[in-house]
């Protein structure tokens, strides 16, 4: 299959109307990060672990509902999925943009979620089957311009609009650009994957995999203002963790799963994504602390705190294509290292920041941490994906998805916790050791940015610990041989479920 793509046009121009699709979805990952307080005041919300939601909800629903992308790709044409999917994100936008409470909001944002689910697995998998293997890398480096850089680019637009506008103007400036991109796949669209007609979905893993991975989310976000002890947490938490163990051993067992984890027998793939998982949590920690920190603890506004986090959306978009050149080049292990290191390196500088730490300083060390991860997540997950056959492609590229949402939302969540622990510890302990008839205004205000701080600096600390860890693993990944014969036999022994390829 592959020698026959190299006979072939890459269908360009669809790939550019999933593109704008794909752009407008993960768009939505991070556009509310730096509008959550102005939302929080605009729609009396006193819990930032509630308003949170938006954003981790968001993050939920695609989690729960990308398992069944791998059906769904197998089923149904690409054309229709894409039409169908394009049209549910663009009525979630709409119900989002004129919601009058926060309720419906979130309804909006579920929505949303539910039709951008499988863009980012639909649009990988085109781009596996539209290019061959020794040039993935370049391939899905332009791909990670659109999967990383628009949830990067998404703070800064965010804080412009909350800045002059209102925070609706987030989901009404969104909608005309979806709309713009269904017309365009109904008009132009065409279909180029191969289909199952007779595929069957297991309903039955579907509500195993939601209770899984809701019962975790729900339980890890909700721990953080009402306690780890509380009936509600704990119970959420047990059916999380049962549902989902239930879930990965029907998949083992079943001839045709609606995820086939039997991808983890492939070693590249299994460590890849291993590696996308740690850092992810430690990727999208950084979205929600940094606005946090910007905000609430140095008082910049909305508007300069998006703009502190553009030369580092810049970066990345620049370096996501030069990355995948690299490579194809030079393989995955060195540029995951090097981009480790640098992740590493700038975290613990985030977590060394304090109260009276300039702009340029904190613009300059966010940016270095995003060239950092802008050289791990395209290398690592082309590398695992290049070691599966092309029949497991959308069965890889769903875990890959499910595991990052998941992972990053529940990273995310635990990070939150620990931050309002911490903050709240060190109140009482500066408030303790205050005179109460001292305090004034200004006085009190100081403390609780001080706690905060330290809240903030505890988390990225924690943040630095799972980088370590990332690193560490990538020491041990290995390049996987794209070379004619191993593919032609990857694809052999794919097709008769037999052991996956050598490595190089």
């Amino acid at each position: 299959m592959d020698s026959a793509l190299q006979q072939r046009k890459p269908p360009y121009l669809m790939i550019a109307i999933l593109f704008i699709g794909a752009m407008v979805s993960f768009l939505n990952n991070s556009l509310l990060n730096v509008a959550l307080p102005s939302i929080m005041v605009d729609l009396n919300i006193k819990d930032y672990s509630t308003v949170q939601w938006l954003s981790t909800g968001y993050m939920l629903v695609s989690g729960i509902l990308i398992p069944a992308s791998a059906f769904l790709l197998t089923r149904f044409s690409n054309r229709h999925l894409f039409i169908t999917s394009m049209a549910i994100f663009t009525l979630g936008t709409a119900v989002a943009a004129f919601a009058p409470s926060f309720g419906l909001l979130l309804t909006g944002r579920m929505i949303q979620a539910a039709g951008s689910s499988v863009m980012g697995p639909l649009l990988m998998n085109i781009m596996l089957v539209s290019f061959p293997r020794e040039q993935r890398g370049t391939a899905m480096g332009i791909f990670g311009l659109v999967m990383i850089t628009a949830p990067a680019i998404g703070p800064t637009l965010s804080g412009y609009i909350v800045e002059y506008y209102d925070w609706r103007v987030l989901f009404e400036m969104i909608l005309p650009l979806a709309a713009i991109s269904l017309l365009l796949a109904v008009w132009k669209l065409e279909n180029v994957m191969e289909q199952n007609k007779s595929a069957k979905l297991d309903y039955f893993s579907v509500v195993l995999s939601s209770l899984g991975f809701g019962g975790l989310l729900y339980g890890f976000s909700s721990a953080s203002s009402d306690g780890w002890t509380d009936g509600i947490v704990l119970t959420t938490l047990i059916v999380g963790g049962i549902a989902l163990i239930a879930f990965i051993v029907r998949q083992l067992k079943m001839k045709e799963p609606l995820l086939d984890l039997r991808v983890y027998k492939y070693p590249m793939f299994a460590l890849g994504s291993i590696i996308a998982i740690v850092n992810a949590v430690a990727m999208f920690s950084g979205m929600i602390l940094t606005p946090a920190y910007v905000q609430n603890v140095r008082g910049i506004s909305p508007l300069d705190s998006g703009l502190m986090m553009l030369p580092g959306a810049i970066v990345m978009g620049i370096m996501m294509p030069i990355t995948g050149k690299l490579f194809d080049k030079f393989g995955p292990r060195i540029l995951a290292v090097v981009g480790l290191v640098v992740t590493a390196i700038s975290t613990y500088m985030l977590a060394n920041l304090q109260i009276d730490s300039s702009y340029t300083y904190i613009v300059l060390v966010y940016t270095l941490r995003m060239f950092g991860m802008s050289m791990v997540m395209m290398p690592i997950m082309t590398n695992g994906l290049n070691q599966l056959p092309t029949r497991l492609n959308p069965h890889g590229t769903a875990i890959n998805n499910t595991a990052q949402q998941v992972s990053g939302s529940i990273g995310t969540a635990i990070l939150i916790t620990i931050m309002n622990s911490v903050t709240k510890t060190e109140a009482t302990g500066l408030m303790a050791g205050v005179d109460p008839t001292t305090l004034t205004e200004a006085s009190t205000a100081l403390l609780t940015k001080q706690a905060l701080l330290a809240g903030i600096q505890y988390s990225f600390y924690v943040t630095l610990a799972i980088n370590i860890v990332a690193l560490v693993l990538a020491v041990f990944v290995k390049r996987v041989d794209t070379s004619e014969e191993v593919v032609r036999q990857l694809e052999q022994q794919g097709n008769k479920q037999m052991k996956p390829a050598a490595i190089q």
